[in-house]
Parts: C-alpha cells; sequence; structure tokens
C-alpha cells in the first residue's frame, strides 16, 4: 500500500503531492513562504496565553500590541529567546495558528484532500543538536509532514543572491532581533562564524538603560524600540522625538524629547563590539580567506540594516566595502526557496532529491 502511494507522489497528483512550506522563526518576527507564492506572512513572536482557561488567545502582531497591558492571569511570551526555541507548546500553537492564516486558504482548490506540507527552516548555527531536534519537532507537531533545517548563514547567504556552493568566501553579517551572526560562506559550508547575543532586542533594553540613567524614566520595550527605528542612523539631519514615560521620581508620567545622538550614545558600545567580532573573525580566518573579504567587502542583512548609513559606519571602521543586501529583511526566507527550487544545492545540503 505504501509503494503504492509513493508512486501517486511521483506523478503529482494534486491529492498526493506536498506543498513547500518555507519558515523563518525569528525571535522578534514570524515569515512564512509558500513555493511559487512568495511571502505569505510576516507577523512578531509573540503570542498571549490565559492561565484561567489554559490556552492562548492572542497572536502575532495583536499579542505584541499589548505587551504591558494584560492582567496577570494573561501572559504575553515569546517562545524563541537568542534565536533558540524556549516554550515549545507555545511555538507549536504560534506555527499552527500562523500557518492556518497564511497557508491553508490556498487548500481551497482540494476540498478532500490537502497536500502534505514540507516545511523548510532555519536554525541558528549555534544551536545544538537537541535544540535542532526541539524546531523539527515543534514543525512536525504543527502538521508538517517532513522537515528540512538548514543552518541560518547559508540560507541567508542563498537569499543575497550568492552561491553557497561557490568558493569565493562570502563574508555575512546577519543583524537580527534575536542573535547577530557573523559568518563566511564557501564551499557549501560555514569556514567560520561568531554569534552575538547583544541584537536588537538587547539594544532595546539598553535603551531603556540609557533613558532610566541620564533622564530618569522609566520606558516599556515597545517604546524603545519605536524610538531605534525612528532615530537611528549614522547620516542625515538628526532627529528629535517626544516621548512619555513613568518618572523615576514620582512615579508619574513624565516627557522628554530623545534625539539621534541619544540613540547612538546609548548602542555605541553594541556597534563597537560587532566591529571588533567582525576584526576577530578575519584574524581568525584563513589568509586566503581574509584577502577575498578585503576584496569582495561584506553584506549586511537583518532589521538592524535598515539603519541609514550603518554600512559607511561599518566600511570607515573597518576600511573594507560593506554593503546592504537587496531585500535585507527577507533575505533568510528568500534563501530558503532559493535552496528548494535549485535541485543541485538541495541534493548537496540533504543528500537526496
Amino acid at each position: 500500500m505504501l509503494n503504492f502511494i509513493e508512486i501517486f507522489k511521483k506523478i503529482q497528483i494534486p491529492f498526493f503531492s506536498s506543498l513547500s512550506v518555507y519558515f523563518d522563526l525569528g525571535t522578534s518576527n514570524t515569515r512564512i513562504g509558500i513555493k511559487d507564492k512568495g511571502i505569505v506572512l510576516r507577523e512578531p513572536t509573540y503570542l498571549g496565553y490565559n492561565t484561567r482557561i489554559k490556552e492562548y488567545i492572542f497572536f502575532g502582531k495583536e499579542a505584541k500590541t499589548i505587551i504591558g497591558k494584560t492582567p496577570n492571569f494573561i501572559h504575553i511570551i515569546q517562545p524563541l529567546v537568542n534565536g533558540i526555541l524556549s516554550d515549545f507548546d507555545a511555538q507549536v500553537a504560534l506555527i499552527e495558528y500562523f500557518t492556518k492564516k497564511s497557508v491553508y486558504p490556498y487548500f481551497s482548490q482540494t476540498r478532500f484532500l490537502k497536500p502534505t506540507l514540507k516545511a523548510f527552516s532555519v536554525i541558528p548555527s549555534i544551536a545544538t543538536e537537541i535544540e535542532q531536534k526541539a524546531v523539527e519537532e515543534a514543525l512536525e507537531k504543527a502538521g508538517c509532514s517532513s522537515v528540512y533545517l538548514v543552518e541560518k548563514p547559508l540560507a541567508v547567504t542563498a537569499g543575497c543572491g550568492f552561491d553557497i556552493f561557490s568558493h569565493q568566501p562570502h563574508f555575512i553579517v546577519d543583524l537580527g532581533g534575536g542573535l547577530i551572526e557573523l559568518s563566511i560562506v564557501s564551499g557549501g559550508g560555514i569556514v567560520i562564524q561568531k554569534t552575538l547575543k547583544t541584537a536588537g532586542e538587547h539594544m532595546n533594553k539598553l535603551i531603556a538603560n540609557y533613558s532610566y540613567l541620564k533622564h530618569g524614566i522609566i520606558l516599556g520595550d515597545k517604546t524603545c524600540e519605536d524610538l531605534k527605528i525612528s532615530l537611528l542612523h549614522f547620516e542625515g539631519e538628526e532627529k528629535t522625538i517626544m516621548v512619555r514615560g513613568k518618572s523615576l521620581e514620582t512615579g508619574l508620567p513624565k516627557s522628554v524629547r530623545m534625539k539621534t545622538a541619544d540613540i547612538k550614545e546609548a548602542l555605541l558600545t553594541s556597534f563597537n563590539s560587532i566591529t571588533d567580532s567582525i576584526k576577530e573573525l578575519i584574524e581568525l580566518s584563513p589568509p586566503e580567506i581574509a584577502d577575498e573579504v578585503f576584496k569582495n567587502g561584506i553584506t549586511l542583512t537583518g532589521g538592524i540594516a535598515s539603519a541609514n548609513g550603518l554600512d559607511n559606519f561599518f566600511s570607515q571602521e573597518l576600511k573594507i566595502p560593506v554593503v546592504i543586501a537587496d531585500h535585507y529583511i527577507d533575505a533568510t526566507l528568500n534563501g530558503l526557496i532559493a535552496i528548494d527550487k535549485n535541485q543541485d544545492q538541495f541534493f548537496k545540503l540533504f543528500g537526496y532529491k
């Protein structure tokens, strides 16, 4: 009977054919793509759990907007911490919800039998075997029949339009929300890599700490993130925003003016640590690779890469060409799509077609 089903799968009858779904399960944001459809979902990686009825009731954008505004019996959860799965049940619930919202509508053409889901997902290069298995099981429990895991630096490199199997080294700096991953990719693998936890969400905490110490004001995480997005830039005119928080002295609402210079001062240590890590990675790499990096430069991806002038900041500090990838925010998901489309790359990575 199993052989009969396998024969029908190869014939690609709609009832038995599989649908490739791509998951970028990020610490801050989750993105989902479908083969031949492109990216179908971009939502924050948050959900709200009601401890009274023991159910998850808020997901994605809605869950993020109510952070700090909920009663004690509703907990806002981030299932991933620094790119690593920390709450298995919450992650399964989030994947199921996002899949029903963005993938299931494409099943309307097959009312009786739905195609099986073939999932592609990225994992951080620092993930242990147990942590990788947890991601695989979460996707399977959420309804995926088969799961293929790709190391994030490989997916990001492919998403930047580079051939990950060429022997031309590519230095990629992925500036994400949970992790900053610096890696040199060549010959279908990671030659050398370094991971920092001083990423986007950590930067929000630095801004909150800076505001607390300098202005005596307590700011929420969402406010700090908005300040980072609005004010952080390394070129152009200085911006100013009036922000309101809770006074450290009185506990009452207090307003202060925050400038671009304030945000840069608060985050300077983070960007200096990235610069130092890039230098360290180049120093530790073989001489031939270091020479290629100086010739071809460094590519930035991830949400923080949107800061105007960040490429020039790194370039001046390192004396190396630095560019921002075209579709830098969606580079990870675009890389998974590219790997799945290229049968040769798929075979080299997973060993079968």
